[in-house]
């Protein structure tokens, strides 16, 4: 099993056969990071609980809430990039 590297550590810049560099971020693009990825989180953990489904699966309740979950996750991906950029 492949060792996890935290999002906003600097050793995301290592081995990544994907993306040759990597530009270390500020603690405050750290800070942000991770507080973008919190209220993703967050409110899909609400979307679970609002459907009644198991939040540690991708399952929701609905095609509203898939699409819900989809758009959310579309949202962090987006803010994150604008961050890191």
């Amino acid at each position: 099993m492949a060792d996890r590297i935290d999002s906003t550590s600097d050793a995301r810049t290592h081995n990544n056969s994907t993306m040759r560099q990597y530009r270390k971020l500020t603690d405050l693009e750290k800070r942000q990071v991770d507080q973008i990825k919190a209220q993703g989180h967050s409110l899909l953990m609400t979307l679970h609980a609002v459907g009644g489904t198991d939040p540690t699966g991708e399952r929701m309740a609905s095609r509203d809430l898939s699409l819900a979950m989809t758009h959310i996750e579309d949202a962090v991906m987006r803010a994150v990039r604008h961050v890191t950029k």
